[in-house]
């Protein structure tokens, strides 16, 4: 593992997921699952988020389409919260799904808008409680 990479994965990775997620992530890990979090960290957010060759914004558009395409609700759940500290806009995360219909299937993006939906009211929520 290459320990600076892994260091600067994990800053990006808690500034796009948020750093209790991650931390958890990382705490809650084990012996049989530690090494996955591991390459994650190292090489899709040390090697590949902190490339200079794309936004975080528009990293995060994306991933909200691919992983709209592969249907996986959780991980999409993860990065519309990353979308949203990526600066990505409501309309925007709308306009991606929208987008995700027509290529990926109107039933993988009324999945998106449900799963999106239900994170976007729990921000709402904790901006709510926060202020």
């Amino acid at each position: 593992m290459n320990k600076d990479k892994f260091e600067q994965g994990l800053e990006i990775r808690k500034s796009v997921l948020g750093a209790e997620y991650v931390e958890q992530s990382i705490q809650n890990a084990t012996d049989f699952n530690m090494p996955m979090q591991e390459l994650v960290t190292e090489y899709c957010w040390g090697e590949i988020w902190s490339r200079p060759g794309l936004s975080r914004k528009t990293r995060s558009i994306i991933n909200l389409a691919m992983i709209t395409a592969l249907n996986r609700p959780h991980e999409l759940k993860l990065h519309v919260r990353g979308a949203v500290n990526n600066g990505l806009t409501r309309e925007e995360i709308q306009e991606v799904f929208l987008q995700t219909a027509i290529y990926c299937g109107v039933p993988a993006a009324i999945d998106s808008f449900r799963s999106a939906k239900e994170v976007l009211d729990e921000m709402d929520k904790e901006e709510s409680a926060s202020s």
